[in-house]
């Protein structure tokens, strides 16, 4: 006997309007429905692409929401190969459907009603695993401020990481409080080497009675990891300043780097390193970051700002 989502999967694959998945409030679903998700927005996508079935505010309202299905279904355990192959059969479907068809026209109305208010949302949270990420898209005069961000505490240290800006370009940072007032003098940000290894690192050994892994073993050894050096560095402004923190240190990464962070497993994790001087030889203080949805997160930031 099919079942209700496999049979709504099946119509989606047909472009026969009426699948409830696409049409509900478009937030992770279940991790049996992810890779159906997944799929229903690569189409759309793709037809949008081909027929610009949508303004800019939806089609990138859409693409945050395909971030979003990604890493539900790389949680559920799919490898990127798969993903690609599932990318590659929708954008096939979408380029064989005409743009003028009933089909298609019915799909996008469907899309825009279940994707208007998404669209005019302000704030979101994307919870992970072990943290959470806050996405904001409001717009300040009063200077930059965090879009998306996850807090990181690392002994009586304090970090805000993720994206900084005002709506313009954004820029991956780290904020840090040292609790003796020491002053780091290099940050690295360490993460995975796609071009070093065929997937996530992620060490079940040390899994918890709730089978949660610490982030600092979801990182692999040294040699299968690239880094990413701060390029600039200031004194974090109060609005960028981890909370209750009276000073902070404020470090800018690559462009490059946010591009390789989203890139990753969302059960991942990312590491800062910040190297102290002293009489016995460097000491390195590391603070961990889970990688959870930070693509979902920055796709939600290319959204234009709610009218």
């Amino acid at each position: 006997m099919t079942s209700p989502r496999n049979s709504a999967a099946s119509r989606w694959r047909r472009l026969i309007p009426g699948v409830a998945a696409l049409a509900a409030v478009p937030c992770v679903a279940a991790a049996g429905g992810a890779m159906d998700l997944y799929y229903e927005r690569s189409l759309m996508i793709s037809a949008n692409t081909r027929c610009a079935l949508f303004d800019p505010r939806m089609g990138a309202a859409l693409e945050a929401a395909r971030a979003q299905a990604r890493g539900a279904a790389l949680r559920a355990g799919a490898t990127d190969d798969t993903l690609r192959v599932v990318a590659s059969r929708a954008r096939t479907r979408a380029a064989g459907a005409a743009c003028e068809s009933d089909d298609i026209k019915m799909a996008a109305s469907r899309v825009r009603k279940a994707f208007d208010g998404y669209s005019r949302l302000s704030r979101m949270t994307y919870p992970g695993d072990m943290s959470q990420w806050l996405a904001d898209r409001t717009i300040s005069r009063e200077g930059p401020l965090w879009r998306l961000a996850q807090t990181s505490s690392f002994g009586w240290d304090q970090m805000v990481f993720g994206l900084g800006g005002n709506g313009g370009r954004d820029v991956l940072l780290a904020s840090a409080s040292f609790a003796d007032g020491a002053s780091p003098y290099a940050v690295r940000l360490v993460m995975r080497d796609p071009e070093r290894t065929s997937g996530p690192y992620l060490d079940s050994r040390q899994a918890g009675s709730e089978g949660r892994i610490p982030l600092a073993n979801r990182i692999p050894p040294r040699a299968a990891t690239q880094v990413f050096s701060a390029e600039a560095r200031s004194p974090a402004s109060e609005r960028l300043a981890p909370a209750g923190a009276k000073t902070a240190l404020l470090v800018r990464f690559p462009s490059s780097a946010a591009e390789a962070l989203a890139a990753l497993d969302p059960r991942e994790s990312v590491m800062v390193e910040f190297a102290f001087a002293g009489r016995d030889g460097d000491a390195v203080r590391r603070a961990y970051v889970e990688v959870g949805d930070f693509a979902a997160g920055r796709a939600f930031l290319n959204v234009a700002p709610p009218r």
